[in-house]
């Protein structure tokens, strides 16, 4: 071993010294090229340190820093909406804070009339200021993780079982969101609250089933209430459509009615005057015009003479009554 490092320092000690110093230089300016460039992602903002007291913010893209370790950057993805889940876990997550230790114990809690329920939620924020999220509070995703389960917890002893199974769902996630929003502006975690949604809110295990039947049940009551809605809705304004037929076809019918009894009494008026003028014309008259009416839809026709003693079988009349002279 010491035959090799005395063979070792022989051969350095025979290269020129401009050579090496001329390979230590340009290392020295690749480690600083390297390390003065730097690219931040685009849905991210980085923060800038310097001997880590905060120096600036800069947006997306390519900067330039001190090398060596004397500025430091933190990217930070402000535009991008991250989410926490609570009480279940999807695969595949890259947010760390994303998923609890215990989702078991995270989703099962105790309602208002003091009965279990297990509920399981999201909580959807974005990140809307770097400085506070880094520096002014430690851990501010965990912080925000137990913001999120003492508000729902809190919302949710305030309500009924049924309330938080059925009806009162919209209820809890707008109290929920308000209520989050209101702790994480006062302990100013750089972070915007926007979405609090429940997802699975079911009983426990053992009442599941009983739960299940009385969710049916309801939703059976409310199809048959909207069945017998859909079917009043159509018999209601049919019914009514065919009343208002028939009221104004009984309406045009009695209009019908009196304008032909007008008529005829007008008719019958004018032929009484005529007849008061010459009784005995206006008779004949009408006696024939008559005739002329009656006689072409007759088979056969008889005339029938007082004065003679036998009924006389005529020729049949034409179709088209003779014209009286006046």
């Amino acid at each position: 071993m010491d035959d090799l490092k005395s063979i070792l320092g022989r051969s350095l000690s025979t290269l020129p010294l401009s050579p090496l110093l001329g390979m230590l230089g340009i290392m020295l300016l690749i480690v600083t090229m390297t390390s003065s460039f730097y690219s931040i992602p685009a849905e991210s903002e980085g923060i800038v340190l310097r001997f880590g007291k905060y120096i600036e913010k800069v947006p997306s893209g390519l900067h330039v820093k001190l090398p060596f370790g004397i500025d430091t950057v933190i990217p930070v993805p402000t535009q991008r909406q991250q989410k926490l889940e609570f009480g279940f876990a999807t695969t595949g997550f890259t947010n760390p804070d994303q998923a609890g230790d215990e989702p078991g114990l995270e989703k099962s809690m105790v309602t208002g009339d003091l009965n279990s329920a297990l509920v399981e939620w999201i909580v959807q924020y974005r990140i809307t200021d770097p400085e506070k999220y880094l520096f002014d509070v430690r851990n501010p995703g965990m912080t925000l993780r137990d913001i999120s389960e003492a508000v729902m917890r809190e919302v949710v002893g305030d309500r009924t079982v049924d309330e938080i199974i059925t009806i009162g769902r919209q209820e809890i996630e707008e109290t929920a969101l308000a209520r989050t929003r209101q702790l994480a502006e006062r302990y100013q975690l750089g972070i915007t609250i926007n979405q609090v949604q429940l997802k699975n809110v079911n009983p426990p295990e053992p009442v599941q089933p009983s739960f299940n039947e009385v969710n049916r049940a309801q939703q059976d009551r409310e199809n048959a209430i909207n069945l017998a809605n859909g079917e009043y809705n159509k018999a209601v304004p049919r019914a009514r459509g065919e009343a208002d037929q028939k009221i104004r076809a009984a309406e045009g019918y009695r209009f019908k009615r009196i304008n032909e009894a007008e008529g005829d009494v007008a008719a019958f008026n004018l032929l009484l005057e005529q007849y008061l003028k010459a009784p005995e014309i206006t008779r004949t008259r009408i006696y024939l015009e008559t005739l002329g009416e009656v006689l072409p839809h007759a088979r056969q026709q008889i005339i029938v003479d007082d004065k003679v003693q036998q009924i006389l079988p005529m020729l049949p009349f034409p179709s088209k009554p003779v014209e009286m002279p006046q």
